[in-house]
């Protein structure tokens, strides 16, 4: 089915669908800042969307993603005749084909040459560390990653190993004494979403343990900065252990 007309309720696939037909978006969240510039309708956030400013634009497709998206609001979409693609990702290869079926099958694009470059990079990336980490995401209160998440699955991918990675939620609240124990870890990565860790702001809660200040859009977000999430994921952390 080809689309002429996308809203967006995910910052990656907001990204995807720019970079692969910069014409097709209607709507997308406040969240949703790459490409810069983006001039579309704005739709709220991602987790209390505007239903009826999305309904009024009478998109062919809403993108949405299981983890990110409210199932009431997605359910308000649907009653009100509109067709939503929800995806789920929670692992690099689970990321390359939701994006090759929204992009694909849900919005009837050819497959961009993005996304093979992604792939590759993936392919060809080789885990430079051989460390164990803890990854909050938030503070007050401390939440770091658990089991089964994408950014998790990247950071095992390059050799980062979560502390947390069998933790029975994926992204549990942990007491700033444990998570900053004397040998918890081996780096504390902090990225800069959802909660903007600074140099200024997170590492001197870790201070036995150094801290890679990471970018959260090269971390989290599955869309055309994996191409290049590698490399500047790989720097980031190699700097922290040197």
């Amino acid at each position: 089915m080809t689309c002429r007309s996308v809203v967006s309720l995910v910052p990656s696939l907001t990204e995807a669908v720019a970079a692969t037909a910069p014409g097709l978006l209607v709507g997308a969240t406040d969240w949703c800042t790459h490409p810069s510039g983006l001039d579309v309708t704005r739709v709220r956030g991602t987790k209390n969307p505007d239903v009826e400013t999305v309904v009024t634009l009478a998109p062919d497709l809403v993108l949405a993603n299981e983890e990110e998206n409210r199932p009431e609001d997605l359910r308000a979409l649907r009653e009100a005749g509109l067709r939503v693609l929800v995806t789920e990702v929670r692992s690099l290869e689970q990321g390359f084909a939701e994006l090759h079926r929204v992009l694909t099958e849900g919005c009837g694009l050819p497959r961009p040459d993005w996304l093979d470059a992604a792939e590759h990079a993936w392919a060809e990336a080789r885990a430079r560390l051989d460390v164990r980490a803890v990854v909050p995401v938030w503070r007050r209160p401390w939440m770091v990653l658990g089991r089964d998440t994408f950014a998790g699955a990247l950071l095992a991918h390059l050799g980062v190993h979560n502390v947390y990675a069998a933790h029975a939620e994926r992204y549990p609240r942990v007491p700033l004494p444990e998570l900053a124990g004397p040998g918890r870890a081996d780096v504390i990565v902090l990225p800069d979403e959802p909660y903007r860790f600074t140099a200024d702001d997170g590492p001197e809660a870790f201070p036995a343990t150094p801290a890679a200040l990471v970018s959260g859009r090269h971390l989290t977000w599955y869309g055309p900065s994996l191409a290049e999430a590698p490399d500047v994921l790989g720097a980031a952390l190699s700097a922290a252990q040197a």
